[in-house]
């Protein structure tokens, strides 16, 4: 059973996550590979709304996607994207990616490969890996501009649709966490912290809320 002070503290991570990018239209649509189907879909629907004209789907399995996504995460967002209609020649697959600074790496490679010219990326993830993403993507491939975009659900029906909320705020903590180690070891720009924002986060940890841990 979550408290409600974690929830609470959860929400405070939860809302920094998100970048607050208003979506535009972009060179290419870059999903990263997840646990979370939901990436596929809110791709899906920017690239309806003329978002942009191309989407690589990136991601390879990890522990938390080998049973549920046995193809690899890209190939089943692939899957997904298709059977809701976007075109096969709509979309690229890379499969090898397994961590944020190779889906933003092995998609810049894969788009170079197919001689598509990128000067701005829409770059969709799960709701609070978005800052992270945008940090990495902002690190590595720092001429392109980068857009975040997630599902605009809340903590609350997002940890429902996952229907594990430790999970979730497992997840929160882990990203909150990169945040803080891989500047240092120059996977992802800097970015300021609130004080409010991160005695949450120490809080949540100190709970026990670390099943994502750095390396995990």
């Amino acid at each position: 059973m979550i408290s409600a002070p974690s929830w609470s503290d959860a929400r405070l991570l939860w809302d920094f996550q998100r970048m607050g990018h208003e979506p535009r239209p972009c060179s290419v649509g870059i999903g990263l590979g997840s646990h979370d189907l939901g990436v596929a879909d809110v791709a899906v629907g920017l690239y309806r709304r003329g978002m942009f004209p191309l989407i690589v789907f990136t991601g390879a399995t990890s522990r938390t996607t080998r049973e549920r996504m046995p193809r690899g995460e890209a190939e089943h967002y692939r899957e997904r994207a298709l059977e809701s209609g976007v075109p096969a020649d709509a979309v690229l697959v890379e499969p090898g990616a397994r961590n944020t600074g190779e889906n933003v790496r092995f998609s810049r490679a894969l788009l170079e490969e197919h001689g598509v010219d990128v000067s701005s990326v829409l770059l969709v993830s799960k709701p609070y890996e978005e800052r992270r993403a945008y940090a990495t993507a902002r690190k590595l491939w720092p001429e392109v501009e980068i857009v975040s975009a997630s599902s605009p659900m809340d903590l609350a029906e997002y940890a429902d649709s996952i229907g594990d909320p430790r999970l979730v705020l497992d997840m929160l903590v882990g990203a909150h966490q990169r945040l803080l180690v891989y500047p240092e070891q120059g996977f992802m720009i800097r970015q300021e912290i609130p004080d409010a924002v991160q005695a949450a986060y120490e809080r949540l940890r100190d709970q026990g809320f670390t099943g994502r841990p750095v390396g995990a």
